[in-house]
């Protein structure tokens, strides 16, 4: 993919065999990762049986390649020492053969700078040289040049299947002691088959991402999915460990610009691609993407100089704390506790920034993936602190500043339904739950997810709306105490001073077939305030419904409640009713006003101060707008 002018580097190519007889046995022999892996001489070396490769340490970031096998570490003349278990690495380490060596990744540089971790021999893949005598690092910088840096002999794959990329990549044909030429391609990945539900899960996860956020990206069935979802959204930004073919297509359907990036803006910044020979096409002499070492990458000071930076990590299993056990083997690429941290401390940092934990509610045997505990499990990120939320394909839980037992309730709100009666009896006995904690099972089958909406009012306020959910109570209980007296006065009926715990629950615990409570929130993600509530309860004898809304005094005379009562109609008329009633003090001329500029009829009834209204859904109004 690089054109070179001059064949002077040509003369200086050597036989793989050649390379060979400079290694010396006891000698540490750095590799590159993934689709920067030099397979030429990593076959060699594992192929031959000449005397001098003996006892020697082969240290690469993530082992994914096929180069390196359980049976050539099984021979005791190598072994492997890696940072992550990636592929070959997962099972060796668990049969013995492989060094896992923790680590956050914005370390391991410097682990190598200072020859903590010493380096005789780099094998590196590059592309062949350009008219100016450079080649590139391609697609797989990492750690490769701290690991050239520090190595006696280096040694150069030049491999023309390899994109010519931009950013820190460019390296003199000079540096190279010795240069050999690749005869086989690069490692190429295939991309994720999709099931329904990870779909489902990728459609919530989107939902909560909003225009201008930076994204860290990986691989596995929720990123492939996610690009048809965020494909609308503008003005994306990207700082991630690896680029595949999914954020490509996501970088085509326009949605990325990295102009609100405080980082290398206007560029998508990666350390290594992982995918397919299409991806690695699109990224030859691409400069939307930009390539930089793992300590840049991973560097939570540079991460959080992005506004609004959303970690995304798919995991295995949630416990009702917000403690989580991540994926293991094929697919867990950057998504182990340690290589995390500096990305949750990154989302920290960040204005506006907060992290998604993604996993369907049930895995493939149908097991809970939400459970009480996970703390049994291995690979377990046990800081429920940095989890701000969690999606499954039946909704978020928002967990920052929650307490414990709001945390329980809104996951136990996305879990399979068919598994939260078991969950609010284990938060029971845990003393997690209230022991008088309501739980409607109708409403863990009947949540009505459609009627999620946003709207934007006067001065530009985007008030975002859903069906009310258990998790609501502290909120409607904040929105109680922010009324006045009058306020409550006309939505209660009665000079009510307090709104216990018991009383509370019982209102925001619903079953959506008979009753249906929509609240409007506003506020960054994770940090919303409930400021507007309207429900309908149907009638046990007739297809009408009781309608009730209130608003936040500090928010009213915006068209909230109007937007509001439109939409319980919406819905009311979508589930059969055929009409709402209600009740208004004669004095509450606002409220009169919402139903007034409706777009149905109003019969009205006056009686001990208060009007009893009946608003026929097949009857317009002469005054509806």
């Amino acid at each position: 993919m690089a054109p070179s002018s001059s064949s002077d580097w040509r003369r200086r190519v050597v036989a793989p065999e050649v390379a060979m007889r400079r290694i010396e046995p006891g000698m540490n022999i750095f590799l590159g990762t993934g689709t920067a892996e030099p397979r030429t001489l990593v076959k060699h070396l594992m192929a031959s049986k000449a005397y001098n490769l003996q006892d020697l340490t082969l240290i690469q970031l993530v082992s994914f390649g096929d180069a390196i096998s359980l049976e050539a570490l099984q021979s005791h003349k190598y072994r492997l020492k890696t940072f992550f278990s990636g592929w070959v690495a997962s099972e060796a380490i668990n049969a013995g053969y492989v060094d896992l060596i923790p680590s956050r990744f914005s370390t391991i540089a410097q682990l190598f700078r200072s020859g903590q971790i010493p380096i005789d021999v780099a094998f590196i893949q590059i592309t062949p040289p350009n008219e100016s005598g450079y080649c590139s690092l391609g697609v797989g910088v990492d750690v490769a040049r701290r690991a050239m840096d520090q190595a006696a002999l280096v040694v150069g794959e030049v491999n023309a299947e390899v994109p010519f990329t931009y950013g820190d990549t460019f390296v003199p044909v000079e540096q190279f002691d010795l240069l050999v030429q690749s005869t086989d391609p690069p490692i190429y990945f295939e991309r994720w088959p999709v099931d329904e539900v990870f779909d489902r899960v990728a459609s919530v996860v989107a939902s909560v991402i909003e225009d201008g956020s930076c994204l860290s990206y990986s691989i596995g069935p929720l990123f492939e999915a996610l690009p048809k979802y965020l494909a609308r959204k503008r003005d994306l930004g990207i700082h991630t460990p690896s680029f595949t073919d999914a954020l490509m297509e996501l970088v085509q359907s326009g949605a990325v610009s990295n102009r609100r990036k405080g980082l290398f803006r206007g560029r998508s910044l990666t350390g290594f691609a992982l995918g397919s020979p299409k991806l690695m096409r699109w990224l030859d002499h691409n400069p939307l993407v930009e390539f930089q070492s793992i300590d840049r990458v991973f560097n939570a000071m540079d991460i959080g100089r992005n506004d609004r930076f959303v970690v995304l990590i798919p995991a295995r299993r949630v416990d009702l704390t917000g403690r989580a056990a991540m994926s293991l083997g094929k697919g867990n690429v950057t998504t182990g506790p340690g290589q995390l941290v500096d990305f949750f401390n990154g989302a920290e940092i960040s204005r506006g920034g907060y992290s998604i934990l993604a996993l369907p509610s049930r895995n493939r045997k149908g097991e809970p993936n939400v459970r009480l505990s996970v703390e049994d499990l291995p690979n377990l990120m046990n800081q429920p602190e940095s989890m701000d939320i969690v999606a499954t394909e039946y909704g978020t839980a928002h967990l920052r500043g929650r307490t414990l037992r709001e945390r329980a309730q809104a996951l136990i709100e996305i879990a399979h339904p068919e598994d939260r009666p078991a969950l609010v009896k284990a938060a029971k006995d845990a003393h997690i739950l209230f022991q008088d904690q309501v739980f409607v099972a109708d409403g863990a089958h009947f949540y009505p997810q459609e009627v999620a909406t946003q709207a934007t009012f006067k001065n530009g306020l985007t008030v975002r709306f859903r069906a009310i959910k258990p998790s609501d109570e502290e909120q409607m209980r904040r929105l109680f105490y922010r009324f006045s007296n009058e306020a409550i006065y006309y939505r209660y009926f009665a000079p009510i001073k307090t709104m216990r715990h018991t009383e509370m629950q019982e209102y925001v615990n619903v079953n959506y077939r008979n009753v249906l409570s929509i609240v409007g929130l506003v506020g960054e993600t994770g940090q919303e305030l409930i400021i507007a509530e309207g429900r309908y309860v149907k009638h046990e004898d007739a297809p009408y419904a009781d309608v009730a809304f209130v608003v936040d005094e500090a928010y009213q005379g915006r068209g909230i409640a109007t937007f509001l009562y439109r939409l319980l109609v919406q819905h009311a008329l979508q589930r059969g009713l055929t009409g709402f009633t209600a009740d208004v003090l004669a004095s509450n001329k606002s409220m009169l006003k919402v139903f007034q500029k409706g777009e149905h009829q109003i019969q009205t009834r006056l009686q001990d101060g208060a009007y009893a209204l009946t608003i026929r859904f097949d009857q317009a109004s002469e005054h509806g707008d």
